[in-house]
């Protein structure tokens, strides 16, 4: 099988149980993911089979969208309410203060991965340091937060929910600490739903048993072809270009195209990125070079010569 299955990640699951079952399920080996969610965390979970793995690396939207519940007050060693409890703090900011820190944390911010993360630190992960109890510094890195906006808040129980609009590896945790440290009373993450991912939203998700019920009925893997979405669809923001057979068969074994050939004669820009069609069949993407005239084979999806 070659394509996405969205998968909604139920809670208590890393990202690589997910892709464990999956596999057993679709009786396929080859299967990765576009990003990892903590295994508190549930939602959106693109996963890449076949010959799809190989768009991990160039995906053209890799931004995500979360709705994360919080709770001001509280400061626990992984930023989140599942973690040991640090400190039980006074809470004195309201509505007016939050809504006055929310828009620093919008744009291009810095943020330091936290120490239960699957970042490595001299090839050893943060998380495995952290059970250890050892904390060592950490570089922070720039992420950017589209969105951000407080969508409730209850002043009784000093917690809300948040919307993020988030660039890959923005660490939501990290997120709400920094604005509960900014606010003098520390906050923690209490639960985090992934919405939005690689343009696939919870509604183009489905979860592992309705997977489970299909692939279990009858013992058949392939059962799972319903669910699957074309290689291409991770590609809907790039034009399309539909060439000949003898074009195909040039493209297919890496050779260029001759731009004035193509739809993108009547324009392109240098460097555009083209999703390639040959007898309706997706074959790969191509990257139009303006200077030369060419098409060049950017990354094949397609086997077929």
């Amino acid at each position: 099988m070659d394509g996405i299955i969205v998968v909604n990640k139920p809670q208590n699951f890393t990202s690589f149980d997910v892709v464990a079952v999956m596999r057993r399920l679709c009786g396929q080996k080859k299967i990765g993911h576009t990003g990892t969610l903590d295994p508190m965390a549930t939602g959106v979970l693109p996963l890449l089979l076949g010959n799809a793995a190989k768009a991990q690396d160039i995906l053209p939207d890799s931004d995500k969208e979360y709705v994360a519940q919080f709770k001001l007050g509280l400061v626990t060693d992984t930023l989140d309410i599942w973690g040991e409890v640090k400190a039980e703090n006074e809470v004195c900011a309201g509505l007016g203060e939050l809504n006055e820190i929310i828009p620093k944390y919008t744009g291009e911010i810095f943020q330091t991965p936290p120490m239960f993360s699957a970042v490595k630190k001299d090839g050893v992960r943060l998380y495995d340091l952290a059970r250890r109890g050892i904390e060592v510094e950490r570089e922070a890195r720039k992420v950017t937060v589209s969105k951000l906006k407080l969508l409730t808040y209850d002043e009784e129980s000093f917690s809300g929910q948040l919307l993020v609009s988030c660039s890959k590896g923005t660490y939501i945790r990290t997120l709400i600490d920094d604005i509960g440290r900014e606010l003098g009373c520390g906050a923690v993450m209490t639960s985090l739903v992934r919405t939005r991912a690689c343009g696939f939203s919870l509604e183009d998700s489905v979860t592992l048993d309705e997977i489970r019920k299909i692939t279990e009925e009858g013992s058949d893997p392939q059962k799972a072809e319903g669910f699957l979405r074309t290689c291409d669809s991770l590609f809907e923001v790039y034009r399309r270009i539909d060439v000949s057979e003898k074009q195909a068969f040039r493209f297919l074994n890496g050779n260029p195209l001759d731009i004035a050939r193509t739809a993108l004669k009547r324009g392109c820009e240098d460097g555009e990125i083209v999703r390639v069609y040959g007898g309706g069949v997706f074959l790969g993407l191509g990257k139009a070079e303006s200077e030369s005239g060419l098409v060049r084979m950017f990354k094949l999806f397609s086997q077929r010569c």
